[in-house]
């Protein structure tokens, strides 16, 4: 279902992408060229990961931004990958905002919301 307010369109609940391999993140990188890329890294043994991740799917997901869902404890290597190559903190539960190949924002714990995400994704 779609939603529309102000100058922005939602989709209502989360659409994920699963991230899984390094050519993929290869490709979010370069899409943020054009549209703003959202990773969540996600830890599925996490309560307080879980908790953040139902917070976000509770809501309306802005359609100007591609979500990213990876399941760090199955990409270990590619959780340490987005590390290493956007300079951030390692840390689970975590968002990133992607612009232009550069991370504009990160979060994490209960830190996590969407009205940040989305103020991040229209700037």
């Amino acid at each position: 279902m779609y939603g529309y307010t102000g100058n922005l369109f939602y989709f209502c609940g989360m659409n994920w992408i699963e991230l899984t391999t390094h050519a993929a993140l290869d490709a979010l990188i370069t899409a943020s060229q054009q549209q703003p890329q959202v990773i969540f890294k996600h830890s599925t043994r996490c309560s307080i990961s879980t908790m953040a991740k139902a917070r976000l799917e509770r809501t309306y997901q802005p359609i100007s931004a591609n979500f990213f869902y990876l399941d760090l404890l199955r990409y270990r290597d590619l959780s340490d990958k987005i590390a290493e190559h956007f300079h951030v903190h390692h840390e689970s539960p975590q968002i990133l905002v992607i612009k232009n190949g550069v991370c504009v924002y990160t979060e994490s714990h209960s830190g996590i919301n969407m009205d940040d995400i989305e103020e991040q994704v229209a700037a």
